[in-house]
């Protein structure tokens, strides 16, 4: 990488918005997880 080069890390929203999507699919996968434990119980 020569020093003339842009740098390579996200904007700031572009982070935000990455951040909001890891913690929005992280509780989707515990939420389907809990689904799967209560429709699994009799």
């Amino acid at each position: 990488m020569l020093w003339s080069d842009p740098p390579d890390d996200p904007p700031d929203d572009l982070r935000e918005v990455q951040r909001m999507l890891r913690r929005a699919g992280v509780v989707l996968a515990v939420g389907v997880v809990a689904l799967f434990v209560v429709l699994g119980m009799p």
